[in-house]
């Protein structure tokens, strides 16, 4: 189980059997904002989807092919942050993450990303993590800004997003930028 503190209120953990109906809920109160910009809240339209998606999170975990972890504010599942398209060979992966509104433009995105940034280059053996967002979604363009990572290319209609193609911006951040901008600050 992984664990990650970020401060009094909110922590990172591995999500469990137990928080299905959590994840299904907060996913589905937060349907028309997630919608947007997240494909898979189209396929998670029962409490059974949220289950199916956290047994193959834990399978991914022990395979080492990804990780996924909750987002909680006091004991209340209010999001979700992971890193998947792990590639062992070019320590490389990929990480997204979402929120509901209530605590959207609070931060905390900006706060989880900051340690789980740090926890997966100190403990995965990554080398680089990319943030892929469709260009529409500024908000994501800003959190990867502000954390270092830089344009690396923009994949031009190259993902279906409500049933329309889109383009496909690519950032990075390499193990050796992260620990520069962490000794400036």
């Amino acid at each position: 189980m992984v664990s990650i503190t970020i401060d009094n209120d909110i922590l990172l953990r591995t999500y469990e059997v137990s928080d299905a109906e959590d994840l299904f809920y907060a996913v589905d109160h937060a349907r028309n904002h997630l919608h947007p910009w997240l494909n898979w809240v189209d396929n998670t339209l029962r409490p059974e989807q949220s289950l199916e998606f956290i047994q193959r999170s834990i399978h991914q975990l022990e395979a080492q092919e990804a990780l996924a972890l909750g987002i909680f504010f006091k004991t209340e599942l209010i999001g979700g942050i992971g890193m998947d398209n792990w590639n062992q060979a070019t320590k490389r992966a990929q990480v997204g993450y979402w929120i509901i509104k209530e605590f959207e433009g609070k931060g905390i995105i900006n706060k989880c990303l900051l340690k789980f940034i740090d926890f997966l280059f100190d403990k995965t053996g990554l080398n680089k993590i990319e943030i892929h967002f469709v260009t529409a979604n500024k908000r994501s363009a800003k959190v990867a800004q502000r954390l270092g990572f830089k344009t690396e290319g923009i994949i031009r209609q190259s993902i279906i997003r409500n049933g329309m193609s889109e383009d496909l911006v690519i950032s990075g951040l390499l193990k050796s930028e992260w620990a520069t901008k962490q000794q400036s600050e």
